[in-house]
């Protein structure tokens, strides 16, 4: 068998590193830049008003960017926005917190007892393949049209992605762990927060990532059905009036509060989970 080397180049003989070291770096991502996930963004933002500046795009179908943001100003001045703004994060909280807190009690009791498995993941399972949205004819006809069954469609919008993530997490915890545990004499409670509260993290974020995102999804349908407030209602009216411009106010405030709540639990994962070494860190 023939040895292959490699010739070290100059900067990496300067830079005194080991070879190994340098081949790593090759092939890592890099080194994380700041703000890049606004460039996307930003680029879609800056083809929009160049194509309105050129007069490629129809006005009355699509408002440049600086329509928008004066509709956007004066919704503001004249309190609409910031009135179906606190009711349409006032719904998201609430159904995201209900969510949330179910999705994770059913996923630990599902996910460290075989009896608990055997009563809830099937069900969720079962929950999982019917269409959520496909719920909210039975739900009206059982909760109203009020806020209760709003906030029920979100919740469950939420929970699904949030158990089944941790859930799978738990299911992939390395039962090696389990019997050392075992052997060291920990008691249920010890297990809880030294094993499995640390294996689940991984997969509770990414359900939890989901669930973020799914609660402002199902806002968005929700809001356009027999309801008198909300970013929802406001586009639907404006829907009605011909009003374009308002429409994109609407959907840009969604998509600010989807990419900075989707941001902080990222934020949020990187600080709590700052032990892992992974291609992301």
């Amino acid at each position: 068998m023939t040895a292959v080397t490699t010739t070290p180049t100059p900067t990496a003989i300067a830079s005194g590193e080991p070879p190994s070291v340098r081949r790593r770096r090759r092939l890592s991502p890099g080194r994380r830049l700041p703000a890049t996930r606004l460039a996307g963004p930003l680029l879609v933002l800056a083809a929009w008003a160049i194509a309105s500046a050129a007069g490629q795009l129809d006005p009355a179908a699509i408002p440049a960017p600086w329509t928008v943001l004066r509709t956007l100003g004066r919704l503001w001045t004249d309190g609409t926005l910031p009135t179906d703004v606190l009711t349409s994060l006032r719904r998201a909280a609430y159904g995201f917190t209900i969510g949330l807190v179910a999705g994770v009690l059913l996923a630990l009791l599902s996910g460290l007892s075989r009896t608990g498995e055997a009563l809830i993941d099937g069900t969720v399972q079962l929950n999982r393949a019917i269409p959520t949205l496909g719920l909210i004819p039975l739900f009206i006809l059982w909760l109203g049209i009020g806020e209760t069954f709003k906030i029920a469609i979100i919740a469950i919008v939420v929970y699904v992605p949030v158990y089944l993530n941790t859930h799978a997490a738990l299911a992939g915890i390395d039962s090696r762990y389990v019997e050392l545990a075992e052997v060291q004499g920990l008691s249920r409670l010890g297990f809880v927060r030294q094993v499995v509260i640390p294996g689940a993290l991984p997969g509770f974020f990414v359900g939890l990532r989901l669930g973020v995102t799914g609660s402002w999804l199902g806002l968005v349908v929700l809001e356009q059905i027999n309801a008198t407030s909300g970013l929802g209602y406001l586009m639907f009216q404006a829907q009605n009036y011909g009003r374009t411009d308002t429409i994109l106010v609407g959907l840009l405030i969604y998509g600010v509060f989807g990419l900075v709540s989707d941001s902080a639990v990222r934020l949020i994962e990187r600080r709590v989970l700052s032990w892992r070494r992974t291609l992301s860190s």
